[in-house]
């Protein structure tokens, strides 16, 4: 399966002057022309542009959302596979054997608990408190 790692840039707001360029849409085609090529020799291949929102802090309490415009490129990642942790089958109908995991030489059983759990008390009271209600009705 091909994995793939993304980077995400902010589109270009103005346009760029170049030679034999006149126009504002033009100017603004020509620096998203050049954003594209410089990302493309880079390795990454442009995959959609977006409109996402974007909160923003304004004054000392408040907030604004702003929208903001991306540029969504992905490239190929080489995933880097050990070839002897890889095992090729003999015949093709048959399936890879699963691998022993390596863990400890000797497996030891817990040492046995030296004395006896107690048991919380029944009552979260202290033991002055203990005695009976009707007892101290008498005092």
């Amino acid at each position: 399966m091909q994995r793939y790692e993304y980077k995400v840039v902010p589109a270009p707001q103005k346009g760029t002057k170049a030679k034999g360029v006149k126009t504002p849409e033009g100017r603004f085609a020509n620096s998203i022309e050049q954003l594209l090529n410089q990302m493309g020799k880079d390795g990454w291949e442009y995959q959609r542009a977006e409109l996402l929102p974007s909160e923003e802090r304004t004054g000392l309490t408040g907030s604004a959302t702003n929208w903001r415009n991306v540029l969504v490129f992905r490239r190929a990642v080489e995933i880097e596979i050990d070839a002897a942790s890889v095992a090729t089958p003999a015949a093709e109908d048959e399936a890879p054997l699963a691998q022993p995991i390596p863990g400890p030489e000797e497996v030891k059983a817990p040492a046995p608990i030296a004395e006896e759990a107690k048991d919380p008390p029944l009552s979260l009271k202290g033991s002055e408190e203990e005695t009976d209600p009707s007892e101290k009705s008498k005092e």
